[in-house]
């Protein structure tokens, strides 16, 4: 019986993969760089997308194939090439964004010569999305020297590099043309074809992700005036704290402070996603830099020294305005704290007084019932006396008094029974009172 060597069957079969391990091993190699030689010339486009647009996108690329005769990728797909006539088409789906990369080898000898050939040529190229990058770059044999070139750009913010470990040199100034395109110039040397598509590809990221990452600028700057009224708001409630006296201005305050926390965490979602896709584009850009192993050229200004003046002071607001939001944030919280502990204590305060005052008054309804106790002794003593008295004349007149007692002597005799009688029959129905309240209760 043949091993599973020899059959050719994959000896990881007989395991049970997990069901992401084909898309993770998929990932290093879903975007290869493409072998470019020289001369080349290249269009580069990058289109913002949302999720309707990225279908749309999607669909006009199928269309395009198949208007060539050519295969579509599954819906699924990020990534495609394609030949149609002397072009050659590198498509990439993003996140946020797509990009269509045309290059040719066709009339590439004379740099910036041919501005737009995309749409009014062969090629019919209108893909749906917003268009946030478009660069043109030359690739060209770097047999002349950079003199020539130099008036092709802005001098005023000219970069000029070495890249390949100092085999190729790359021009730009990051400025759009009179056509809109960003020129980009690559002049390289006994470079591979290979070497030379990874290097172009890089320089087109670059391009690419310093644009996208400088979106965030604009939503700090929309957002600035919104976030300083609501600092401006903190700043007054904060004061006003100190001052307020009574619940009902505890209570406007606390409104207040709820109504900030609501603008603040709906401004801060609505800028989160777009400060921290900055923050990872200006990582890629670094990263970029790294890759085509920048190192200066004379007397030019580098792409780092360009992008420490003007990408990363952009990127650096984004991240002040952040920690903006959050101090805002924390400012918003800690005096909502305060607030409520000043509410919680105010209210015990004002039921520690009702409690005093509901003692004061039991106190002096214990002193009431004392009082009207005493004098519904004294009442129904003098009415018992009063009817003793004419109890005793009675029995004197009828000669049944002892000791020659008179009716007023035998009354003043029995006074002190009459008394305590009235003091007992006064705590029978006190402790009778008393207990019909319990048993209310307790039911």
């Amino acid at each position: 019986m043949a091993s599973d060597q020899e059959s050719g069957a994959p000896i990881v079969g007989r395991f049970v993969e997990h069901e992401a391990r084909a898309a993770v091993l998929a990932e290093l190699h879903a975007r290869p760089f493409l072998p470019i030689t020289l001369p080349q010339r290249v269009y580069h486009f990058a289109f913002a997308t949302n999720e309707e647009e990225a279908r749309a996108d999607r669909a006009a690329l199928a269309d395009l194939c198949r208007a060539h005769m050519l295969v579509p990728r599954p819906d699924d797909a990020k990534f495609q090439r394609l030949s149609i006539g002397d072009w050659r088409l590198r498509w990439e789906q993003h996140t946020e964004f797509t990009t269509y990369t045309w290059s040719t080898e066709k009339d590439a000898g004379d740099p910036f010569t041919h501005p737009d050939p995309i749409g009014t040529g062969e090629i019919a190229f209108r893909p749906p999305g917003r268009l946030i990058v478009a660069a043109h770059l030359s690739a060209i044999e770097s047999g002349h020297s950079h003199e020539p070139f130099v008036n092709l750009f802005n001098s005023q913010s000219l970069c000029v590099i070495r890249a390949a470990k100092g085999a190729a040199h790359v021009m730009t100034d990051f400025a759009p043309d009179a056509f809109g395109f960003t020129r980009l110039l690559v002049k390289a040397n006994a470079v591979g074809a290979l070497e030379i598509g990874r290097l172009i590809q890089r320089v087109l990221e670059i391009e690419t992700y310093r644009t996208m990452a400088l979106l965030g600028l604009p939503e700090a700057r929309e957002a600035g005036p919104e976030l300083r009224a609501m600092e401006r708001e903190i700043s007054d409630i904060t004061q006003a704290l100190s001052r307020t006296q009574d619940m009902r201005t505890s209570r406007d305050l606390l409104k207040r402070l709820s109504d900030l926390l609501a603008q603040s965490e709906a401004l801060s979602t609505r800028t989160a996603f777009r400060f921290g896709a900055s923050r990872a584009y200006h990582a890629i850009v670094k990263n970029r830099l790294n890759l085509i192993q920048e190192a200066k050229e004379s007397q030019y200004t580098t792409i780092s020294a360009f992008f420490s003046a003007r990408l990363d002071p952009a990127i650096e607001t984004c991240n002040a305005f952040e920690t903006r939001q959050a101090r805002l944030a924390r400012q918003v919280e800690r005096a909502t704290d305060l607030m409520r502990t000043g509410i919680t204590f105010e209210m015990e305060q004002q039921n520690r007084d009702l409690l005093d005052d509901m003692n004061r008054r039991a106190r002096l309804q214990m002193r009431l019932q004392k009082l009207v106790g005493g004098l519904s002794i004294a009442a129904l003593s003098y009415y018992v006396a009063g009817l003793s008295l004419y109890f005793f004349k009675g029995l004197k007149d009828a000669g049944y008094l002892p000791f020659g007692f008179t009716g007023e002597e035998a009354a003043a005799a029995a006074m002190p029974f009459v008394i305590f009688g009235a003091w007992a029959f006064w705590q029978r129905v006190k402790r009778l009172s008393a207990k019909a309240q319990e048993e209310e209760k307790v039911s």
